[in-house]
C-alpha cells in the first residue's frame, strides 16, 4: 500500500492506495506466508484465533479474552466461516467457539474450509476498503 492522501492530508481509502503487487499479494493470500516462520519457530500454529493487534488488548471483555487460551493461528474458524465479511462480534463468536471445541478433527476440517476459501477467493472483504474497520470493544 502506498500513503496518497487526499488534499487535507487524510489517507485515501485502501482500495484507493493498494499498488497493483499488493493487490496480487492480498487476494492470492502470500501475504500469510511470512507466518508460516512464526509457527516453525513455536510462535503460532497453522489453525487457531487470528492475532490481533496489541492495541486491542484493553478492551477485549472476559468472554472475547478466551481466544488467548490457545496459540494464534494463521487461519481458524473465523476465517473460513466469513474472514472479513463479518463483525467484529461474530469473529470473537467463532474464535471462542473454537476455543471451546478445538480438536484435531476440526482443524482438519478448518484446513480443507480454508483451502476452498483460498481457491474461490471466497468472504474477503466487508466494504470497500480492504482492512477491517478498528475494533473499539463496541463494535
Amino acid at each position: 500500500m502506498n500513503d496518497k492522501k487526499d488534499a487535507q492530508g487524510n489517507l485515501l481509502l485502501d482500495k484507493d492506495r493498494i499498488t497493483k503487487v499488493g493487490a496480487f499479494v492480498r487476494k492470492t493470500s502470500l501475504d500469510e506466508i511470512p507466518q508460516l516462520i512464526n509457527v516453525l519457530l513455536g510462535e503460532m500454529s497453522l489453525i487457531g484465533p487470528r492475532p490481533l493487534i496489541i492495541e486491542y488488548l484493553p478492551v477485549y471483555n472476559d468472554v472475547q479474552k478466551k481466544r488467548h487460551n490457545v496459540r494464534p493461528g494463521i487461519t481458524g474458524w473465523a476465517q473460513v466461516n466469513g474472514r472479513n465479511s463479518i463483525t467484529w462480534k461474530k469473529k470473537f463468536e467463532y474464535d471462542v467457539w473454537y476455543v471451546e471445541n478445538y480438536s484435531f478433527l476440526l482443524d482438519l476440517k478448518i484446513i480443507g474450509l480454508t483451502l476452498k476459501k483460498v481457491i474461490q477467493k471466497e468472504d474477503v472483504n466487508l466494504s470497500n476498503d480492504l482492512t477491517s474497520e478498528y475494533f473499539d470493544g463496541t463494535n
